[in-house]
Formats: structure tokens, sequence, C-alpha cells
């Protein structure tokens, strides 16, 4: 292949990577949790079990609200 070539891939290699790192760097920063685990689902009011809390402290909702959100397709 001639120089003009593997510049283009080298090039093309390069968006690949930076594309990737920066979809990483999105989804790192969506997972950060501020502040204390919710204890009351934020729907329903009913306490979320300390299980759950500790399993994923971004939890806002009980299990059954979530999976009706879900279904829903509500974030």
């Amino acid at each position: 292949m001639n120089t003009l070539g593997n510049f283009a891939i080298e090039q093309a290699e390069q968006r690949v990577e930076q594309e990737r790192d920066a979809s990483i760097a999105r989804a790192r920063s969506g997972l950060k949790v501020t502040g204390a685990p919710a204890v009351h689902c934020r729907a329903c009011g009913a306490e979320i079990p300390e299980a759950r809390r500790r399993a994923l402290p971004s939890a806002r909702h009980c299990i059954d609200c979530a999976e009706t959100r879900e279904r829903l397709g509500k974030r």
C-alpha cells in the first residue's frame, strides 16, 4: 500500500480511538452518583431495600416502579 493509503488508515484508526474514548467518558460521567442513595422510591414512596441501595447506589425507585418505568420506556 502506498504512503497516502497508510496515512488514511492511521487517521481512521485514530478517529475510531478518539470516538471510543469519548463514548467511554460519556458513559462514566453518567454513572457518577451525587449525594446519598435514595431511601424511598420517588414514584410510590416505598422504602428501597438496603440490598438494592448497596447494589445500585444510583437507584431512585423501588424495583416494582423501576420495572414499570422500563416497560413504559421511561428513564
